[in-house]
């Protein structure tokens, strides 16, 4: 009888061998020969995908390791502040990232090969959260060197160096051009996805360490010479970020009323633009676009705004709206274009869902090639055709060219830098150079990270910062760098980790009996640290230890179409706290043991057995005795997350 689709989609059979496989793949696999035994087990630790993929470098493993309860918090921390710690040990900003990154994690998540991936945001979210809820504070231990480094940009790159600098004891003062800090958490994201509570108060919780110093409403290059800050501070950090919009490449796209995505958006979170345009096209595909197609849903229209009170003149910063307006506004009709099909947009699949729930129009397959104006040079409609790509580049398809009449224009195609002041730093695309440790090529004691380097993703943003912090460091110390490390993220340390639980190795003194020694208490035995230069996948892993397991999805607020107009509120419900342990459970913690016990029960010889409970800790919850170890390697073919490798000789 044939398997129903309800068994096959929820009762996982994962096989290590197929049918008819009746020999080894490779002579290395080869263990046995006669009575001797030439690989025995050794415990072998590597980077799981999610931690690969995640351009914070977060240690996405441990974090959820440590909330799901594998990982113990030592004495005196609950879960709650332990995981907290771990997340932010790459990324201060928890609550923001587990609202607004796009997961790369998740797409790598190894669990993808099961059946759904670890909702890591979601998890990251609820740690934010309770931190906000419990008020855990980051630790500012670190005496004060007496070095002093100027951050320019108080967004998402700069807030994450000056925090990396301070718990390395360095002070710093923070110039930024805007009235608060925030950068593109604020300025550029509608604040229903970063809500400001939320936002200011991990804004503060780093200012609140000490040693940082603010400076807003200032601009280095007009309000402050460089060569005052060179002056005054050892030390240079570049954040500026990238604020500046790219206008349409099609004729007429200088009409007063088409503006950039990041102009449109800015307007918006400073609360001064509280209605758009009638009708209004958004030109783009990616996160930036639905962002403003989102809020001119939200933001509607009125039906007799002055002519001073356009949405550009608001949008340019002339004027501000009237906060009456709201009460006064309609519906707009708001349609976002796409030069790739819907499933090739840069933006996420859901996110573009979202949109169309609240009724934005998406034409996609298309490219302007027109904006056409009126008699006062005012747009009134944009012209597309249908566009396929010759050589990569777009190319309008004949005669297959039609207009959407239209009140605002909003290019969201891309972002540059404003050098303006800062000519010297312009690589001649609007952005400043990097070399591979976030330095600034020729210029000694400057640094830079963030999107000046390359407009990209605010995870990618927080972890440039932190590689740019320890160059610093480094430059500050007169330390030589050293070689970045081919995974290069934040690992767990089994040091670490025993020194945590009391448990260091002790002291070493040589004697002429150390070779070979597995038992000595001055040496970790029978590990392997490969963290720092491989990822595991799933053909090392035992899959079919993992029962199907559906995520825990958070709730979201999406307004219908007819409800969106108003509606501001925080989109994403987080995770209840039982929810949350029970979705980092569905972590394989891959690369790493999770004391499923699965050696120690199907090892023939008694071989593989638990460390006593009171030198148990994270890595170290078995070990082996090599005595009885024959090399059958059923310990490495039952270990579910790869983290026992056939390698140690025995003989």
């Amino acid at each position: 009888m044939a398997t129903n689709a309800n068994d096959m989609n929820t009762k996982l059979t994962f096989r290590k061998f197929e049918d008819g496989v009746s020999s080894y793949r490779n002579m290395g696999d080869k263990i046995l020969e006669q009575d001797k035994s030439y690989k025995c087990p050794t415990y072998v630790h590597r980077t799981p995908p999610c931690q690969g993929s995640c351009p914070s470098g977060e240690d996405i493993r441990g974090y959820l390791d440590i909330v799901r309860g594998i990982e113990k918090p030592p004495e005196g921390i609950s879960m709650q502040e332990y995981a907290f710690r771990r997340s932010t040990d790459a990324n201060p900003f928890p609550s923001m990232m587990g609202r607004v990154c796009p997961a790369p994690c998740q797409d790598g998540c190894n669990r993808n090969n099961v059946e759904d991936f670890v909702g890591i945001n979601a998890v990251e979210q609820y740690i934010g959260d309770t931190a906000h809820k419990e008020g855990f504070t980051f630790d500012n231990s670190a005496p004060l060197s007496g070095k002093k480094v100027a951050i320019v940009g108080g967004g998402p790159a700069g807030m994450a160096a000056a925090y990396q600098l301070r718990r390395m004891g360095h002070e710093s003062v923070v110039f930024d051009d805007h009235d608060e800090l925030g950068g593109m958490f604020k300025y550029g994201i509608p604040g229903y996805r970063t809500p400001r509570e939320f936002l200011n108060h991990e804004l503060q919780r780093i200012l609140d360490m000490g040693g940082i110093e603010v400076k807003l409403s200032t601009r280095v290059g007009t309000d402050v010479k460089v060569e005052d800050i060179e002056s005054e501070y050892d030390a240079i950090i570049w954040a500026i970020g990238c604020k500046s919009g790219r206008g349409l490449p099609v004729p007429n796209a200088d009409a007063p009323n088409c503006v950039s995505g990041v102009a449109f958006l800015e307007a918006f979170n400073k609360g001064t633009m509280k209605v758009t345009a009638d009708r209004v096209v958004c030109v783009g595909g990616g996160d930036t676009s639905i962002d403003v197609v989102s809020v001119a849903r939200r933001l509607g229209k009125i039906d007799s705004l002055p002519e001073n009170e356009l949405p550009e003149h608001v949008i340019g910063g002339y004027v501000a709206h009237d906060s009456a307006y709201t009460a006064a506004r309609g519906g707009a009709e708001v349609t976002l274009t796409s030069l790739f099909p819907r499933a090739e947009m840069t933006a996420s699949e859901h996110e573009v869902e979202d949109a169309l729930r609240e009724g934005v129009s998406i034409h996609d397959g298309v490219m302007p090639v027109e904006v056409i104006v009126n008699d006062q040079g005012r747009a009134t409609a944009l012209k597309l055709a249908k566009c396929e790509m010759v050589d990569g580049r777009p190319t309008p398809v004949e005669g297959t060219e039609y207009e959407i009449e239209c009140d605002l224009i909003v290019s969201a195609i891309g972002q540059s830098g404003d050098l303006t002041g800062l000519e010297e730093f312009d690589n001649g695309r609007g952005l400043i150079d990097s070399d591979s440790f976030y330095r600034v090529p020729g210029k000694e004691g400057h640094f830079v990270a963030g999107d000046i380097i390359r407009p990209h993703l605010l995870t990618t943003a927080i972890g440039q910062a932190s590689v740019c912090a320890e160059t610093v460091n480094a430059y500050l110390g007169d330390d030589e760098l050293k070689k970045r490390p081919k995974v290069d993220v934040h690992h767990f340390d089994l040091l670490n980790k025993l020194h945590e639980a009391g448990l260091d190795p002790k002291h070493y003194e040589h004697t002429n009996d150390d070779r070979g020694t597995s038992s000595a208490d001055f040496a970790v035995h029978n590990f392997e640290d490969r963290s720092e230069q491989e990822i595991i996948s799933t053909d090392q892993m035992f899959l079919g230890h993992f029962e199907y397991t559906p995520r825990h999805v958070r709730e979201q607020v999406v307004p219908s179409a007819d409800d969106v107009l108003g509606h501001f509120e925080d989109r994403l419900v987080p995770l209840p706290e039982e929810e949350a342990i029970a979705e980092a459970g569905r972590c394989m913690s891959c690369g790493m043991c999770f004391e499923c016990d699965n050696c120690v029960i199907y090892c023939p010889q008694d071989a593989v057995f638990r460390v006593k409970k009171d030198k148990q800790t994270l890595g170290r919850y078995v070990d082996t005795d090599y005595s009885k170890c024959i090399g059958c390697h059923i310990c490495s073919d039952v270990c579910p997350t790869g983290y026992i490798d056939m390698a140690m000789g025995n003989h």
